[in-house]
């Protein structure tokens, strides 16, 4: 997929269709791992009586905790999502 921009006037023709041609590198998270990162984080969270993170963490981990789950299958993801959800609720209210 080309993109459109500005041409630059120092890359020739020719440079300019190597850069163009090269194949996209699309990143591919590991399952395995995401998978192994999220249970570290909810293992932490279910192990603590009060909040485990200071509050750029919890931020942090409410954002990308979702976000990790969309590498595993739905059904894991949504089971993960509503476990670290419960998670922080009990510690909250603790």
């Amino acid at each position: 997929m080309t993109q459109a921009r500005q041409p630059d006037l120092f890359i020739t023709e020719e440079q300019l269709d190597l850069i163009e041609d090269r194949p996209e590198h699309a990143y591919r998270a590991d399952p395995d791992k995401v998978r192994a990162r999220l249970h570290k984080i909810l293992a932490e969270a279910r192990a603590a009586q009060t909040l485990p993170w200071q509050s750029s963490t919890v931020s942090l981990y409410r954002t990308i905790f979702p976000q990790m789950t969309n590498w595993l299958p739905d059904d894991e993801a949504a089971q993960l999502r509503f476990e670290f959800e419960a998670e922080l609720e009990r510690l909250k209210a603790a």
